[in-house]
């Protein structure tokens, strides 16, 4: 098959999902699938082949990321229950004062984002900021940006988050070159989305407040966990595989404490380790009984059950695209365009983005199209995947899922959401690919 035809049918399963979702309201396990069939009939895969793309596109991403998701909520559960995320709050916002508040903001939404699904951080971290922006006498969304702007590129950059975690995988890229450089990649991201758009924007000042979520009341400091204890838990996944990935190559190949790190470090055993802390520092150590324990484990799990799925039906179409070599047909195409590679990926995953309305599900699936570029054109796999991922985070209509989040939680028009939530995941994702473009100027 032509690299044209093949590109094409690939477009007409995004728009044949794009219309599943948003005309016939199918949900978008049902459209993903359809989507993902539809693709592989008209790429030529054979008929008794396709249920095993299936299987292998929804095992594949439900295999590496079902744990991660399942702790990922439970951890959001127990720092929000036992306040661990107001005593983050309060911490670095009386060490910031007034001044620095949005700076302040942005590192809180940078550890939210981290630790917990967007959603989550966003609907915790929301009316915290409505408190701070109440008692500092601030225009609330010049501090809800960049609150906002945080958990975003939080998200999509680092692990142990699904859509980094991916990609890390799809290219094998090195975990710690991720980390390094996505705090690279995230600093011009936030000055521009998080610090310069908000003293710029006009009339945010004035944006009216129809909000269903108000200013919470405050829990006395002494009933708080410690700062250490509540910075401590979300991060322990992320120390664990930065010391895992610098002790390997030390120890050799084959050794013991290669194996050990090798397991300590992955993203499933650093993320058990991490929900033992946050069950046991957050959770039992707190007077929490047992059965409350059980009750909120439990809680957290059914509240992600549909994250979980969407994400792997994903997978389907990601599938579809490898098994049918539409990666190759980019590359031949890419040949003759006079493009970064990595521009090109941010593309292709911002396209899909839109389209979709799903930040992991354009990462996954963009990752199959894109991942053979790395070898073709010697592209550093972290530039790759940090590229991808500042696609999955771009500007999104208003049938995204985060949109309508920012839209609703505030209670402010169409207009308003466009020129905040929108402006600012644009900001933020091109500020980034920015960023990856001079890194791939000295790093292969």
């Amino acid at each position: 098959m032509s690299p044209f035809f093949s590109l094409l049918w690939v477009l007409a399963g995004i728009v044949l999902l794009v219309i599943l979702n948003l005309k016939y309201k199918f949900h978008n396990i049902f459209s993903l699938l359809i989507a993902g069939v539809f693709v592989a009939i008209l790429e030529g895969i054979p008929l008794d082949k396709i249920t095993s793309t299936i299987q292998e596109g929804i095992g594949s991403i439900m295999g590496h990321l079902a744990l991660i998701i399942i702790f990922g909520a439970v951890i959001g559960k127990f720092m929000t229950e036992s306040g661990a995320s107001q005593q983050i709050a309060d911490t670095v916002i009386r060490h910031c004062g007034t001044r620095f508040l949005s700076v302040g903001l942005m590192f809180i939404g940078v550890i939210f984002g981290i630790a917990m699904f967007y959603e989550v951080a966003f609907l915790i971290a929301m009316p915290l900021v409505m408190n701070i922006a109440k008692k500092a006498d601030i225009p609330y969304m010049k501090l809800v940006i960049p609150t906002v702007v945080g958990a975003t590129m939080g998200h999509s950059l680092f692990p142990p988050q699904p859509g980094p975690v991916a990609l890390i995988s799809a290219f094998h890229a090195d975990i710690v070159q991720v980390y390094l450089y996505g705090v690279l990649v995230i600093l011009p991201a936030l000055f521009c989305a998080g610090y310069l758009l908000p003293k710029f924007l006009p009339g945010i000042g004035s944006i009216p407040l129809n909000s269903m979520i108000k200013p919470i009341d405050e829990r006395e400091p002494h009933a708080l966990p410690s700062f250490k204890v509540s910075i401590m838990v979300p991060l322990i996944p992320a120390v664990l595989m930065i010391l895992a990935s610098i002790v390997k190559p030390l120890a050799g190949k084959g050794s013991f404490l290669t194996s050990l790190c090798s397991f300590l470090g992955s993203a499933e055993i650093s993320m058990l380790f991490a929900t033992c802390a946050a069950i046991w520092f957050l959770g039992a150590k707190r007077g929490m009984t047992a059965e409350g324990i059980t009750k909120n484990v439990s809680l957290s799990i059914s509240q992600i059950a549909n994250v979980l799925f969407v994400i792997s039906a994903g997978g389907i179409l990601k599938q579809v695209i490898i098994d049918s070599d539409v990666g190759d047909s980019i590359v031949h195409v890419m040949s003759h365009v006079p493009l970064s590679p990595l521009i090109v990926a941010w593309l292709i995953t911002a396209v899909i983005r839109i389209l979709t309305g799903q930040g992991a599900v354009a990462a996954i699936t963009s990752a199959g199209i894109v991942a053979p570029m790395i070898d073709a054109f010697h592209i550093n796999p972290a530039l790759m995947a940090l590229s991808v991922a500042c696609g999955s985070n771009t500007i999104t209509l208003m049938y995204d899922g985060g949109f309508l989040l920012f839209k609703e939680t505030f209670g402010i028009s169409m207009k308003d959401t466009f020129k905040t939530w929108g402006l600012l995941e644009l900001f933020g994702s091109v500020a980034g690919l920015a960023m990856v473009l001079f890194l791939s100027l000295w790093i292969r």
